[in-house]
């Protein structure tokens, strides 16, 4: 598929009825080992996971690196690939630029609780740049008036993140990104306030189930650095049972 038709496709895959569940990944034998399953139409990168890789905290990776790691990663696979490009490193329109030359097709893009009319510039950047590359761009554009609510109470949290979430569609964006574990209530108040398929979540511990999140009208769940813990816990564990003269378990498979 071309830059375009990605763009399209992973689009289509938004809209559609059915929840869009990525799977997110970090490297390229990450994407690459997600891209085989069957069930796997498309691509998310998780920001955090990137940067821990290159040894850097979560949100203070260089642009160049993130850049270079998700066009690795949209080069290894046939398929759309949305990058977290954290805050859009000071500058959202070039950074998407320099996304959709790496082959990337959407993004998710913080607003870290600014002011929302800066917020809505940088949707706004993001939307003017993939127009000028001729590249219909999907942008998650995500809000943090949960995760960065601080002590207020949930109830004015979210209706920040309606205000916001509406501004953001408005400015062009595809969907609202609102990190959180969210209940039934919390949900049904997001997608009413900022519209039945334009919600996208997080699958955190203690939220709800991926068909859960669909019957209530959520667009998209992913799972941000969750992923590349559980392979991590994993990799940990085996290492433990190796030093106490364990053996590498039966049915691994040669994924890289």
């Amino acid at each position: 598929m071309s830059t375009v038709e990605k763009a399209q496709t992973l689009a289509r895959l938004y809209d559609a009825p059915e929840i869009l569940r990525v799977v997110n990944v970090w490297d390229v034998v990450s994407a690459k080992a997600i891209a085989d399953l069957p069930e796997t139409t498309a691509l998310a990168t998780a920001g955090h996971s990137i940067a821990s890789t290159f040894g850097f905290p979560d949100g203070q990776i260089p642009r160049e690196l993130m850049i270079d790691m998700v066009g690795r990663i949209a080069a290894a696979v046939d398929l759309p690939v949305s990058a977290d490009l954290d805050d859009g490193y000071g500058d959202a329109g070039e950074t998407t630029r320099l996304a959709i030359g790496a082959g990337v097709v959407g993004a998710n893009v913080e607003d870290r609780l600014k002011p929302l009319s800066d917020s809505v510039a940088v949707v706004e950047a993001i939307v003017r740049a993939g127009e000028a590359e001729g590249v219909p761009f999907v942008l998650n554009a995500r809000t943090d008036a949960i995760v960065r609510g601080g002590d207020r109470p949930l109830s004015e949290s979210l209706v920040d993140a309606v205000e916001r979430g509406r501004a953001f569609l408005d400015a062009g964006a595809h969907c609202v990104f609102v990190p959180g574990i969210l209940d039934v209530e919390a949900t049904k108040t997001l997608v009413e306030g900022i519209g039945y398929g334009k919600v996208s979540v997080i699958g955190l511990p203690g939220a709800l189930a991926a068909n859960e999140y669909e019957s209530l009208g959520v667009a998209r769940i992913s799972y941000g650095p969750l992923t590349q813990r559980v392979a991590l816990t994993a990799l940990q564990d085996v290492a433990s049972s190796l030093y106490a003269d364990g053996v590498i378990p039966e049915g691994t498979r040669a994924l890289n």
